[in-house]
């Protein structure tokens, strides 16, 4: 249910929080229009400007649900006379969501425009503010009806307006000010505490981005208006020789007046900012872009450095006559170092990342087999893309004469490449010992001696090597092997439908057989994991699958996920869940698991997440 807060019937700022939902727009016109309304009674707001202010609002706000999805602050208030700009209309919409540009803004500076179009249409000026935690988007309609101005014309982005920022009189100022060329007292503020917070801020807000380019956006965004009138950054490509790029991409372009941006981007365009060290840092005075007929000003560029390396360049201008202060070149300087802190560690993640798709491509099968007569299922949701999972899967034909297969979902202690060598080797041995017909007990048997097997260590070798290569800390003894394992046979019945199967559990979650009647019972018994003992004879069981009957293996990211202290299969919560299925083919049991497993808990799943389902068609079924 959308929340309006009551006001006081003189008030000049009323506020209200609002879900992320498809309601929300129409909810926050809603209380908007009746806060202009009740002004109306008291200040000149004629319709135009209220109609153009509610339309402001509804933008914002839809903007918000859309690209950010959290839960959105809604602020309209009354903003009186100021030196340079008229009386307005001040609409607020603040989401949870900071890491996300506003709608239409390409991250490397790409795109043409500024994205609110509409809302650049209406206002004066809009601009967007960064908080740890938080992103406004702000706008100001203006009430005596002067939009964008003569030398701002209808449908380009607004101007970011050279006047100090805060949300409310109740909420904290922003950190830093925008700046006039002339203001020489904010120019002493970042000398003192003005200058930690900002800092302070950068770092919370470039810490967490694991994406290169959108390092370089929020840095673009923090600087201006607060420190410079525009600013500039290129990137520097990865490692050296011919193979490693021609030379810096431009990361993004940001300005002041948004509608000037495409001039400054074209201006800068024709060659980067070259430096004398590029790995060393510091500030270094550069050629203003401009024609000096257009206007003039200091420019200044920082190599971006970290480990020594140069990672690319920041590059700031400000307007006038006056030479930047040494207190924003120092703050400047500082704060190009944790940019490029930010950049190194996201190219470190992206590296790793891509090392572990690699990895995941060559231990997972590109499509598993089609057994005649039964139709199966998998679902497989690694917790992190940028780390190789330790849940693996397959379904492959077992002997030589077509009329067995073969079926395994294992799940390897740890993750990332040491689980990724036990995966590498547990699939293709389970496959190769399955085909040279040995029982599926005996195939456990073996493949807990091959664990065990010092053969193992040249591929453990390796995934060191791999650990390494991505920036991983290496350990410096040998690693257990344990896997948990289920492992099992089918063979179809043919036209009578149905299947005979057996199955083995190593140390893992049991097999369970839903009945056509929508009874579930286990089919397994447990037994220890794999590569832990040498001297253990796993045991199989057998069953039949009658037609419509249905096998359900999972791993241990379904039966412990977490809800505070319980767990998902905590009461035979997992059987409970199976038993709703009667009824449903292979896929929708697959997906009604899934998602009573997402359901369970409020935190996102935090381990590999993998099921395999097997159901016996009815005669006449496929």
């Amino acid at each position: 249910m959308h929340r309006e807060t009551a006001r006081p019937a003189v008030s000049s700022v009323v506020r209200t929080g609002l879900p992320g939902d498809p309601f929300t727009p129409a909810a926050a016109r809603r209380f908007a229009r009746a806060a202009l309304d009740e002004w109306a009674d008291t200040v000149p707001l004629d319709l135009t400007v209220a109609d153009d202010a509610v339309l402001v609002v509804s933008e914002l706000v839809t903007n918000a649900v859309v690209h950010a999805g959290t839960a959105v602050e809604l602020v309209v208030r009354l903003a009186e006379d100021a030196e340079d700009a008229p009386a307005a209309v001040v609409v607020e919409v603040s989401d949870h969501h900071p890491t996300r540009t506003v709608a239409g803004r390409d991250p490397a500076g790409t795109a043409h425009g500024g994205g609110l179009h509409l809302v650049a249409a209406v206002c004066e000026c809009w601009g967007v503010t960064y908080r740890p935690g938080l992103k406004t988007v702000w706008a100001r309609v203006p009430l005596d009806g002067r939009g964008p101005g003569p030398h701002h014309p209808p449908g380009q982005p607004g101007r970011r307006p050279v006047v100090p920022f805060a949300p409310d009189s109740t909420a904290e100022a922003a950190v830093g000010h925008p700046y006039d060329e002339d203001d020489t007292d904010t120019d002493r503020d970042w000398d003192g505490r003005s200058a930690l917070s900002f800092l302070a801020e950068s770092s919370e807000l470039l810490a967490g981005q694991l994406d290169e380019d959108m390092v370089a956006a929020l840095a673009g965004q923090l600087l201006v208006p607060r420190v410079a009138h525009w600013s500039a950054l290129w990137l520097d490509p990865e490692g050296t020789g011919p193979v490693a790029g021609t030379g810096p991409r431009p990361g993004g372009v940001w300005h002041i007046d948004e509608s000037a941006t495409e001039r400054l981007r074209n201006a800068l365009s024709k060659e980067a900012p070259q430096v004398p060290d590029p790995t060393r840092t510091g500030a270094v005075p550069v050629p203003w872009p401009y024609d000096a007929d257009t206007e003039t000003g200091s420019a200044l560029a920082y190599p971006l450095v970290a480990g020594g390396r140069g990672l690319g360049t920041l590059m700031i201008g400000r307007r006038g006559p006056h030479p930047v202060p040494s207190g924003v070149t120092t703050l400047v300087e500082d704060f190009a170092r944790r940019v490029a802190l930010a950049i190194g560690a996201a190219r470190r993640y992206a590296r790793q990342a891509t090392i572990s798709r690699v990895l995941q491509r060559g231990l997972l099968p590109s499509q598993v087999a089609r057994i005649p007569g039964v139709d199966s299922h998998v679902v497989y949701e690694p917790s992190d893309d940028s780390v190789a999972g330790g849940d693996f899967y397959d379904i492959f034909p077992a002997g030589g004469t077509g009329d067995r297969w073969g079926f395994m979902l294992g799940d390897v202690q740890g993750s990332g490449p040491e689980a990724a060598v036990v995966t590498g080797l547990a699939r293709p041995w389970l496959r190769l010992l399955a085909r040279e017909e040995h029982q599926v007990g005996e195939v456990l048997d073996r493949l807990n001696g091959l664990l065990l097997d010092d053969a193992t260590e040249a591929a453990e070798a390796a995934a060191l090597m791999a650990a390494a290569a991505g920036g991983q800390d290496v350990p410096d003894r040998p690693q257990p092997r344990f896997l948990s394992l289920l492992y099992g046979e089918i063979t179809p019945l043919g036209a009578d439908g149905g299947a005979h199967c057996t199955v083995a559990c190593a140390g893992h979650p049991l097999p369970l057989l839903l009945r056509a009647d929508g009874t579930v019972r286990q089919v397994a018994e447990p037994q220890i994991l794999l590569g832990v003992v040498g001297d253990v004879a796993y045991e199989s069981h057998t069953f039949d699958m009658k037609p419509g009957d249905t096998l359900l293996c999972v791993t241990d990211g379904v039966t412990e996920r977490r809800s505070g202290g319980r767990m998902f299969d905590d009461g035979d919560g997992l059987e409970r869940a199976l038993a709703d299925c009667a009824g449903l083919t292979a896929e929708q049991t697959a997906d009604r698991i899934r998602q009573a497993v997402h359901a369970f808990g409020d935190a996102p799943v935090g381990d590999d997440l993998a099921l395999l389902v097997l159901q016996a068609r009815r005669p006449g079924e496929g």
